[in-house]
């Protein structure tokens, strides 16, 4: 798939994600027709662009990579790679400060030169993932530290969708870009 221009977004008939993090709800699309929603949970420190902030970026993104197709449920990952390990209250127990990133990953890039790409802004530099989360989590709540939290089995629906090149609108307004 390719990478999508700003000009073509948001897409009139392929996929794409919109994530409002007022809401804290993920939408996904097929054209103008919305066929999955589930919570999230989005950047703690609230939203903003730049780097270092721990806060979730706006804007028009695409999904630059989707790591972790092969690994099972609860696969922990620690630089995108998978680490061998499998999320169990006995790993997490062993490793109370660790924040995780289960098993699937979609890597953001964004689109907007300045605004969530590019310099201290750029949110594929800034490691902007989608990505599952222990079940104890709080869903439809910030709790991350900039990246978008899935349950796990929510995670699995849209990665199976969202391939390289998705476009992915992240945004705050409470309200669709796109209308029936």
């Amino acid at each position: 798939m390719r990478t999508p221009t700003l000009a073509e977004l948001p897409p009139s008939e392929t996929g794409w994600i919109e994530i409002d993090t007022d809401t804290q709800q993920l939408r996904w699309w097929q054209g103008r027709t919305v066929c999955f929603e589930c919570e999230i949970s989005s950047g703690k420190a609230g939203v903003g662009q730049q780097e270092g902030s721990g806060q979730t970026p706006h804007g028009w993104h695409y999904v630059r990579a989707a790591i972790g197709k092969d690994q099972p449920v609860d696969a922990v990952f620690r630089g995108r790679r998978f680490t061998g390990e499998v999320f169990s209250t006995q790993l997490a127990e062993a490793n109370p400060t660790r924040d995780w990133i289960l098993t699937r990953i979609l890597w953001l890039c964004g689109l907007e030169r300045g605004f969530n790409r590019a310099g201290s802004v750029d949110s594929q530099r800034r490691y902007i993932y989608l990505h599952g989360t222990p079940p104890d989590q709080p869903m439809g709540t910030p709790a991350s530290h900039g990246c978008i939290r899935l349950r796990n089995q929510d995670l699995l629906k849209v990665f199976e969708r969202a391939l390289p090149g998705t476009p992915v609108w992240l945004h705050g307004s409470g309200r669709s870009q796109c209308v029936g």
